[in-house]
């Protein structure tokens, strides 16, 4: 990738069915400015709205670091208090809300450190695959800072009120296996072999019908949302017999070949 510049930016590549979303700010580890955040969610967004994509794999640029979360630098001018703080918050929900609200799958490859709103990030990803050199945490108690309301939802969601509590009170920078262990991560491998792991993730949901995965995606958020589900929402659990991917991949399991679905 080119090199980019202290500012930093969120680079967009796309492999086919695949599009690669890259906070590339190295030479500040992947800190997200205040203008990154606003940008995650812009790129998100406007993936969701792309309908040839199958797979999106957010990932930070390098070896050292998916990220340190946001950056602390600018907080004098920028998130030094609780008005300032709440615009800046909101930049921040819109990101995290776009990654979780992207129709298509998001895969995180997270490579090094990843703590704070780095963490938070892979957090709304629907996948996170790291290396055994990973390291996580959720340290703001030492800045005298809280997540907020939306952030904690997401970590909760995931791992629970007494882990959550646990990372949160305790401020502590863990490895990957307690990530593992904790349900932070779905899975751990070497860390010469997280990159190769992860597109080849990505490459296994990309074959597969990319209407299916949208469906999927949605009715497990809805389900753990919870409440009693309408008429409508029961009938879209069987609308995939109407479509054309269902058809070819029929025909292609009778057959005993390979489906080629193409997302209608």
């Amino acid at each position: 990738m080119a090199e980019a510049s202290t500012d930093g930016r969120i680079a967009v590549a796309r492999d086919g069915a695949v599009a690669t979303v890259t906070i590339d700010r190295p030479a500040k580890l992947n800190a997200l400015s205040k203008k990154l955040w606003g940008e995650v969610g812009t790129v998100f967004r406007d993936l969701d709205r792309d309908e040839t994509l199958r797979c999106v794999v957010l990932r930070g640029e390098g070896e050292k670091a998916m990220g340190p979360g946001a950056d602390i630098a600018e907080f004098p001018a920028v998130r030094s208090n609780a008005e300032q703080a709440a615009e800046y918050g909101a930049l921040m929900h819109g990101a995290m809300g776009a990654i979780g609200g992207c129709r298509h799958p998001v895969v995180a490859l997270i490579r090094g450190l990843c703590v704070g709103g780095a963490l938070e990030l892979a957090l709304m990803c629907d996948i996170r695959i790291c290396g055994v050199g990973s390291r996580f945490g959720i340290p703001v108690n030492r800045l005298g800072l809280v997540m907020a309301h939306a952030e904690i939802s997401a970590l909760a969601g995931l791992v629970g009120r007494s882990v959550a509590l646990e990372i949160l009170f305790e401020g502590r920078v863990f490895d990957a296996a307690e990530a593992k262990d904790k349900g932070l991560v779905n899975r751990v491998v070497a860390d010469d072999q997280v990159e190769a792991e992860t597109y080849a993730a990505a490459a296994r949901i990309a074959e597969g019908a990319p209407l299916v995965n949208r469906w999927h995606k949605r009715f497990v958020d809805r389900m753990l949302a919870g409440g009693v589900l309408t008429e409508a929402e029961k009938a879209e659990g069987f609308a995939c017999f109407d479509t054309a991917d269902f058809r070819a991949g029929l025909t292609a399991f009778l057959a005993k070949q390979k489906p080629a679905f193409e997302g209608l």
